[in-house]
């Protein structure tokens, strides 16, 4: 038997999986009370904004992918905002920038997480918007014990808190000092905000989906979009090094609405694998998974070996560089990116050496397009990187790259659903003093140069890197999985969703297993550059391979032995109906729970 540092969770009532054991728990709660897999990870998502505000927040966005009991037909929950109105390249360019800063008000879109769970709520839950938002009331107004690494954020940033952003510094620093690990915490301001939403829901009566909606409107419309509007037009330091206000309005919270939309899937060894459109970085996965097939070895699909590592680098590298020149909210080739056609001529380029260089296709026929800031800023200049780069990586001036959170949830109905929350960091913006949060920054995933598939437009989304995942077999579905971690994320679920479904490892196995991952392309997050070349590796990775790979030209960086992934993950066996569920080790924070 294989050792793993805990067991894989099964059962036939329910089970979670996410990224800290209090939404964990917390969705599992309101699946004994009677609720189902929705109720519970809107639950989840809203005890997240709480306990793990350095890793996502209410301003931030979430997407989505779930199946029901009654129609295994995926779904995708789009929850990302667009550029504001006034977001536009040459409002940018006169501002002297040629990249959107990575953090500060100037970087926010339009915030899309609590209207997107509180639509999933209204259409999927079953429970009241009150019941659902009892665990994050009770944490943020009574406290919760702060996981050390949030404390470590605020460390960092505590320079910028206490001179550029006092408001963040009154909600995070205690007599001057971050908290400590372990630390009570509350966020009273937070837990008014949801109180006011649930008070808006009673007032609208009795009707479960009208006080959903009404709560919805005071969010859109109302007290939290007048506050929005107000603060967003004070400016602040951002990683420009200079004060700008931000773009965010009342009218474009109005504007915005959560979106259920088709997901894009690929047919791969008897499964149906089922991820957001290409306004998301999710296709990258299926891409390399059809490259994978066309090489036609079955060497290349062993995430530890020589062969296999080197085979799914050089592919994640191809579909990553297609990811820079044709993915985002526009139209794009989608068809012929999935094509097995186009996956055989990339295929082609797979040879026994590391290539470096980045090489977008022309997948119909079109030459590929790439930022001109690769050429003159980025390519070719290695950066620091950090070890334990599934954290938020965050300098004083406030540069983030920031990170996200997980959950996945199936109970004994067959509902299933896998969800992605992030942005709007306690460290991406300075906090609004009466709703007690921050905006978000993913604007900075946008391009300031007019011709490319990210270019910035104004009520257009950022091409962001959320990437949930579901998977199912013979039409029904069957897993939930993802991970927090940026570029990362459809690196490691490839990694994942190879050892588990093509290599058989148990859920826990395959998750406790070493992880890697290249930065040989641009990287989504300001200031947006590329190690050509290089691949991480956690450092359990057999010395021969590493050896082998340094030997085909890649270039090796090691991580900590345990410090790459934060994969998440949640089954149903259609047949027998038993569920199981598997959580990462990695940082001591997620957890899995069900019974």
């Amino acid at each position: 038997m294989t050792f793993t540092t805990r067991p894989t969770l099964r059962g036939t009532f329910g089970m979670v999986s996410s990224t800290h054991w209090l939404a964990s728990q917390s969705a599992m709660g309101v699946l004994e009370r009677g609720g189902n897999a929705f109720d519970a990870a809107v639950a989840a998502g809203f005890v997240l904004h709480v306990v793990e505000p350095h890793l996502n927040g209410p301003a931030g966005e979430v997407p989505a992918i779930l199946a029901t009991a009654n129609d295994p037909t995926p779904r995708v929950l789009c929850g990302q905002g667009p550029a504001p109105a006034a977001a536009t390249v040459a409002h940018f360019r006169s501002l002297g920038l040629d990249l959107v800063p990575g953090a500060g008000p100037l970087a926010a879109v339009v915030p899309g997480a609590v209207d997107a769970w509180l639509l999933l709520l209204r259409d999927h839950g079953t429970r009241t918007l009150a019941e659902v938002l009892e665990p994050a009331i009770g944490y943020a107004a009574a406290g919760h014990p702060l996981v050390g690494a949030a404390g470590q954020t605020v460390a960092r940033v505590r320079s910028l808190f206490t001179d550029h952003w006092p408001t963040s510094a009154r909600i995070w620093l205690r007599d001057g000092r971050p908290p400590a690990p372990g630390e009570m915490v509350t966020n009273p301001a937070y837990a008014d905000t949801l109180r006011r939403l649930v008070d808006a829901g009673r007032a609208a009566g009795t009707g479960r989906e009208a006080q959903i909606e009404a709560a919805r409107l005071a969010w859109r419309e109302g007290f939290v979009a007048e506050a929005i509007d107000a603060f967003s037009r004070l400016p602040f330091r951002d990683s420009s090094g200079r004060a700008h206000a931000g773009l965010v309005t009342g009218d474009d919270l109005a504007g915005f609405s959560a979106t259920w939309e088709t997901p894009v899937t690929l047919d791969w060894h008897g499964h149906t694998i089922a991820k957001t459109g290409f306004w998301g970085q999710g296709p990258v996965l299926l891409q390399t998974l059809a490259v994978l097939d066309a090489l036609e070895d079955p060497r290349v699909y062993d995430p530890s070996g020589l062969d296999g590592i080197h085979a799914q680098a050089e592919a994640l590298k191809l579909a990553f560089a297609d990811r820079e020149a044709w993915y985002g909210d526009t139209d794009v080739p989608s068809s012929a990116l999935l094509s097995a056609e186009y996956a055989r001529s990339r295929a082609a380029l797979i040879g026994d050496r590391a290539d470096p260089t980045l090489r977008p296709g022309s997948p119909a026929g079109e030459p590929p397009r790439l930022p001109s800031h690769l050429h003159s800023h980025a390519a070719g200049r290695a950066v620091p990187q950090d070890p334990s780069t599934g954290e938020p990586t965050v300098r004083a001036d406030g540069v983030t790259r920031g990170d996200t959170c997980h959950v996945d949830v199936v109970d004994r109905w067959g509902n299933i659903i896998s969800a992605t929350p992030s942005g709007g960091w306690l460290q991406s913006s300075p906090a609004i003093p009466e709703l007690g949060f921050p905006l978000g920054s993913r604007l900075q995933m946008c391009w300031l140069e007019e011709g490319l598939a990210s270019t910035l437009r104004p009520d257009r989304r950022p091409r962001t890197t959320l990437s949930p995942t579901l998977v199912l077999r013979d039409g029904e579905p069957v897993m939930a999985c993802g991970t927090p971690g940026g570029d990362q994320q459809d690196q490691w679920q490839l990694l994942f969703l190879l050892r588990h479904l093509a290599g058989g490892q148990d859920l826990q196995e395959a998750i406790d297993a070493p992880t890697w991952h290249t930065t040989s392309f641009p990287a989504s997050f300001y200031p947006r550059e590329v190690e050509p070349g290089v691949v991480v590796l956690e450092d359990r990775i057999d010395p021969d391979v590493l050896s082998g790979l340094r030997a085909r030209g890649h270039t090796v960086r090691l991580s900590d032995p345990w410090s790459l992934g934060r994969m998440c993950a949640v089954t149903r066996d259609p047949r027998t109906g038993v569920l199981s569920a598997a959580a990462n080790p990695r940082g001591a924070q997620g957890y899995a729970t069900g019974r």
